[in-house]
């Protein structure tokens, strides 16, 4: 793998993850001796990154771009759009039994999120499986990519909500409803399934993630 590549993912991540939260600057020196590469393939990656608006240039260097709850409301719309108009298309085009597969797994999905070693990772794994086959469903690489681009922004706020196992619990029914709609190939229900689960989402990251937000240093 390229220096420049490793680098992007390793940042990448990092950011995703809050491990670098919004408004941490990115000094050349202090990352490149972090991640172990030089500053030529490391200002490569931080390029990349710049690009995809998880960080910023600006007269202080490059910084960890910060989360505003406008920007949550704007990609949410996005999201709406970009998913809702994907689920339907699901229901149009893909196979049935796999998501009757993927309905039956999130119906049990709460079982991971709850009790005394809850498994939320597992959870969060089952919701990527359902986007995999969404995404293959569709047969639109252009969709496909802009949801992609999206879901890198959408990881980084979900981190900015605690792990809450009530709304989890809920959002598996959610998910369960969606795959279910698809499955039985109802685009206009498969949509409006989305479109709740996504305004109840949103509910709860803006409800919550307040004392993360206030926590955040704009560029």
């Amino acid at each position: 793998m390229r220096a420049s590549e490793r680098a992007y993912r390793a940042l990448r991540d990092d950011i995703v993850e809050w491990r670098l939260p919004p408004g941490t600057l990115l000094a050349e020196v202090e990352q490149s001796g972090r991640l172990g590469v030089s500053r030529t393939p490391l200002r490569e990656a931080l390029g990349r990154l710049t690009a995809e608006g998880l960080t910023t240039a600006g007269g202080r260097g490059v910084m960890v771009t910060a989360i505003s709850l406008a920007d949550i409301d704007e990609l949410f719309e996005l999201r709406e759009t970009l998913e809702g108009r994907a689920a339907a298309l699901a229901a149009e085009r893909g196979e049935p039994a796999t998501f009757r597969r993927l309905q039956a797994a999130l119906l049990v999905a709460p079982a991971l999120v709850t009790g005394d070693t809850p498994a939320v990772d597992d959870y969060y794994g089952l919701v990527s499986d359902l986007d995999a086959a969404i995404d293959s469903a569709i047969s639109n690489s252009y969709l496909v990519q802009a949801m992609r681009s999206l879901r890198v922004h959408l990881v980084r706020i979900r981190r900015m909500a605690a792990d809450n196992a009530a709304r989890l619990t809920a959002a598996a029914a959610e998910h369960a409803a969606i795959a279910e709609a698809i499955a039985d190939r109802n685009p206009r229900l498969a949509q409006a399934a989305t479109t709740l689960h996504l305004h109840r989402s949103l509910s709860h990251i803006k409800a919550t993630s307040t004392s993360l937000h206030n926590t955040s240093t704009s560029p």
